[in-house]
């Protein structure tokens, strides 16, 4: 496992309140019988305790701009300074209203799916992998390997930091001891020092668990025996109006091997990425979406499409070049075919 000092960003989970109800959300949305919104003085002990950290800041939900002060949260980044290192995650709810400020603030990137897809996936996070995983040196190896920790982030809830999002998501709804006390260099922690978390929550999660992904389309979430008794004894709303399903079975060391080949759990977007609606502005804003969809916008709406030319033409611009060059690499690095 990496350290938390060298993730490339630290989630801010400002409310877990969701507007979609997505399967096997990795926030376990659905789940709580109350969303919290995090209080403003909070947030800003947030962002003030990563002061030094050379990665990102994002903030995310749930859907974050469900949160009551999510324009005096956005101004608060801009009044630290922070802009260009803060990113966004949202399905696009509000898109409309916080638009203009949204832009100002998130120059880090606005990472926008909206989750319509049927071919999205979301990995079931309550497939506890020590029920399936006899071999715990091989639970181990897949735990400590796990792609989530890799590439995804440490986050900050309301109970503490944590060294991923997904740990800090199960403390969080099967009210754990917490994470580490926010405060100045509390993401400064090597794996050794965070292992008392790693012990505790990646058992009982099933990110490092080689298992083909459900459509977040599904009526229900997987859960292994264990998992769901822990979600019976919280309440949970989903597990008492049945939007479950147990998943009770051992997966041998020769099927996880068989597996993990074909195995790419980072490709949730499964080919359904985004909205298909979006104007040039939009584009514009979001920069994550492929250049070339400028090219759809503008077909779309040319009308909008030219007045967003002459308000923002060096972006139109810029934003047009980078497209072109990163066809050109694409097309150089698959020998001329794409």
């Amino acid at each position: 496992m990496k350290p938390i000092y060298d993730a490339w960003l630290i989630q801010i989970e400002i409310t877990n309140a969701c507007n979609i109800g997505c399967a096997n959300c990795t926030r376990l949305v659905g789940h709580h019988r109350k969303p919290y919104f995090m209080d403003l003085d909070f947030i800003e002990k947030a962002i003030d305790s990563l002061e030094g950290f050379k990665g990102g800041i994002g903030i995310m939900g749930g859907e974050p701009t469900l949160h009551p002060q999510f324009e005096e949260i956005c101004k608060l980044i801009q009044r630290k300074g922070l802009t260009h290192k803060a990113g966004l995650w949202t399905s696009g709810y509000k898109w409309n209203e916080y638009k203009k400020i949204i832009k100002e603030t998130f120059k880090l990137g606005v990472y926008f799916n909206d989750h319509s897809d049927p071919r999205q996936r979301h990995k079931p996070i309550l497939v506890a992998i020590s029920e399936v995983v006899k071999d715990k040196k091989l639970m181990w190896k897949l735990i400590d390997n796990c792609w989530v920790q890799e590439t995804w982030s440490p986050s900050i809830n309301p109970k503490g930091g944590f060294f991923c999002e997904v740990a800090a998501a199960l403390d969080l709804t099967f009210n754990g001891p917490g994470g580490y006390p926010i405060e100045p260099g509390w993401w400064n922690k090597t794996p050794e020092e965070f292992r008392d978390q790693v012990e505790r929550y990646c058992p009982m999660c099933g990110a490092a668990l080689p298992f083909t992904c459900p459509s977040n389309k599904e009526a229900y979430d997987y859960v292994l025996p264990k998992n769901y008794q822990r979600l019976l004894k919280i309440k949970s709303p989903k597990a008492l109006c049945r939007r479950v399903k147990i998943f009770d079975r051992k997966m041998s060391k020769k099927e996880i091997l068989r597996v993990m080949k074909n195995w790419k759990p980072y490709e949730y977007l499964g080919g359904g990425k985004r909205k298909k609606d979006l104007t040039l502005e939009d584009v514009l804003i979001i920069k994550q979406i492929p250049p070339l969809r400028i090219l759809e916008a503008i077909i779309r709406n040319p009308i909008e499409a030219i007045s967003t030319s002459v308000k923002y033409p060096k972006d139109v611009l810029n934003y047009t070049v980078y497209g072109i060059k990163k066809k050109i690499k694409r097309l150089i690095s698959f020998g001329g075919k794409c």
